[in-house]
């Protein structure tokens, strides 16, 4: 019998296998290693964009700002850090919703800040009467305020449907209309809709516009 020892001895690379190995990175590209003995070889494997696997990151800007009111617009956190897009719609005061995103022009716009975090748990309704007020002041001093939180889907369009319904007297529907017209990417999450659906405090000082 022949010892592992002579067995070793005689093993030859020559008599291993093609080995083929497929790596798929994040972006999706596809790599191939090929082993032969101790070679090597990498090659990139194409495939169409459409077969492409794993997640692609939209770095894209989000510039799109939805028209609600002359004095009251929504968007993002983009729309609220380029400069241009502010000047272009006449914004005068930012309400940040969003939860640690920084006012980048201080000098430049009158801010409020109230931090919300974007959780169907969160209690909504406790900061409606701040964001109220604010986008009224901003209405009193002939402003445009442009209400925003991180991706302006959830959390800024739902304290506008508030501001809606507490200062211009519209129903839980027409708000949610006007705010999904107003931006069509505008969806609450299930926890704030419910609560504005049922939201049935007193309205607020303000008249239909």
């Amino acid at each position: 019998m022949q010892s592992l020892t002579q067995e070793i001895q005689s093993f030859s690379r020559t008599r291993l296998r093609k080995q083929c190995t497929r790596v798929t990175s994040l972006s999706g590209r596809r790599i191939i290693e090929t082993w032969k003995g101790s070679t090597i070889t990498v090659v990139e494997d194409p495939v169409p964009p459409e077969k492409m696997l794993g997640y692609v990151p939209d770095t894209s800007w989000d510039l799109q700002v939805g028209f609600v009111k002359p004095y009251l617009l929504l968007g993002s956190q983009d729309a609220a850090h380029d400069f241009g897009t502010l000047r272009k719609h006449k914004v005068s005061h930012i309400l940040n919703v969003a939860f640690g995103v920084e006012n980048v022009f201080p000098d430049l716009f009158i801010y409020r800040t109230v931090s919300i975090l974007d959780h169907p748990d969160a209690d909504l309704l406790e900061y409606m009467r701040d964001c109220c007020d604010f986008i009224q002041q901003a209405r009193r001093e002939k402003g445009v305020v442009l209400v925003h939180c991180n991706a302006g889907v959830s959390r800024a369009p739902a304290v506008v449907i508030g501001y809606l319904m507490s200062c211009d007297g519209q129903s839980f529907e027409d708000a949610l209309s006007l705010v999904k017209s107003a931006r069509p990417a505008s969806s609450p999450n299930p926890g704030f809709l419910e609560q504005l659906r049922n939201y049935k405090l007193p309205t607020m000082n303000g008249s239909k516009d």
